[in-house]
């Protein structure tokens, strides 16, 4: 049967099987629940649409997913984020129907969107809420058909919760993101390594000695806070959560108001899944040469309409680096237009920290088709013992012993007797 596919050019599908294969190595947890997913089959008759980066690791996860029985649809979360290798090889060699270019524009991104859910796909796996979105704006006929969902990324949980909070969403998802073997690792240390990494890439500036603001404190913004301090720069903390700019104090950052912090940095990095957090009046107070780079889902953090409005000429300067000189003769530059920096410049985060993200997103998928009787349409969360068992897995694999409760001492936490 003839396969529906548009990827860039399926002769770079070697390349990008060397690299899937690369990956899979520094995957044990997600290789072991592929390995079940085959024996059990779990999805076996199922249509899942897949929306997201088209990476490495990803390639790893559906290979997972179809090792369960699934058939699959699947398309980029990203118009930048697509490594075309990866998505050449997936089609070639494992037989998935993929949508996705690295480049693509808005309407190709958004046609892509519209072929799986044209597969009538009966449960959705997301990042950013693209495709829940898109079920319910434009596919309500196909509504009823949807068992559930699974959300990887903070931003799509927002927009998720939005729609749950209205009354809009119809039927259940869970928000893998509030996993602890999620957020806890993929957002601190996935995105604070992976984030300086694709702005090193872009630039190949010294961060040493920089002054680099952070603007956003949640567990992405720790793990970026963290990461430019151990590589030498001063960082300047701005949250608009009280509780979560005292903790930036407390771990010995400067905070305080982005229109201040505008002023004194050299590189801004945001990591809040809000939109304009610089804006026009942070751009005018800029120093020549501030770099601005986005670590958070959309292109909505940095004003790039303000910034093309003010600039007298603009023009790239590397790859993924664009410079705007302003009317004052300041230059100001905007990596990856504004988008996921860590996967526009970079690869993403790293194989061994998506191997939690990726067991928890194959293992929500495999919870929504056993429970989606019971679950009320709504965001939920894994229970507690599958992401333990996540952590569990990947202890063992990397040869970590860790101690255990004994009878007495769970009789003695169970109890409110002396």
């Amino acid at each position: 049967m003839f396969m529906k596919y548009d990827v860039k050019d399926l002769s770079l599908a070697d390349d990008g099987a060397m690299r899937i294969e690369w990956d899979a190595r520094q995957m044990p947890v997600l290789q072991s629940i592929k390995e079940r997913f085959a024996r059990e089959q779990p999805f076996k008759g199922l249509r899942i649409g897949v929306c997201l980066h088209i990476s490495t690791k990803t390639a790893n996860l559906v290979i997972a997913v179809k090792a369960g029985g699934a058939d699959l649809m699947v398309c980029a979360s990203n118009p930048l984020s697509t490594q075309d290798d990866v998505a050449a090889s997936l089609v070639k060699h494992h037989d998935i129907p993929m949508f996705a270019k690295k480049g693509e524009d808005e309407e190709t991104f958004k046609r892509h969107l519209r072929t799986v859910m044209e597969d009538r796909p009966m449960l959705l796996m997301d990042d950013g809420a693209d495709l829940v979105t898109t079920a319910h704006l434009e596919y309500q006929d196909q509504l009823g058909e949807i068992i559930g969902a699974t959300e990887e990324t903070t931003t799509g949980v927002i927009r998720l919760r939005s729609m749950a909070k209205n009354g809009d969403l119809t039927f259940p998802v869970v928000a893998v993101n509030d996993s602890d073997t999620k957020h806890l690792f993929d957002n601190r240390f996935g995105t604070g390594q992976s984030a300086l990494d694709g702005i090193i890439r872009a630039t190949n500036i010294l961060l040493a000695g920089k002054i680099v603001v952070v603007c956003g404190y949640g567990w992405c913004g720790r793990g970026v806070a963290s990461r430019a301090r151990g590589l030498g720069a001063a960082v300047i903390v701005t949250e608009v959560h009280p509780v979560q700019a005292l903790e930036a104090v407390m771990e010995g950052y400067r905070v305080m108001p982005m229109f201040e912090a505008a002023k004194e940095g050299g590189v801004f990095i945001t990591v809040t899944g809000n939109r304009r957090v610089i804006n026009r009046d942070h751009l005018e107070v800029m120093k020549d040469g501030a770099i601005m780079a986005n670590a958070g889902h959309f292109d909505v953090e940095i004003d790039l309409v303000a910034l093309k409005e003010m600039a007298v000429h603009c023009q790239p300067m590397r790859p993924y680096v664009e410079e705007f000189v302003m009317p004052d003769r300041r230059r100001l530059y905007v990596l990856g237009e504004g988008r996921l920096v860590n996967l526009v410049a970079g690869e993403g985060h790293p194989a061994a920290v998506m191997d939690l993200s990726f067991a928890n997103q194959a293992l929500a998928a495999e919870y929504i088709v056993h429970h989606h009787g019971t679950l009320d349409a709504g965001v939920h969360t894994l229970p507690r013992d599958i992401d333990e068992n996540i952590a569990h897995l990947k202890l063992d694999s990397m040869g970590i012993q860790y101690d255990t409760l004994t009878p007495d001492q769970k009789d003695y936490l169970a109890s409110w007797r002396p």
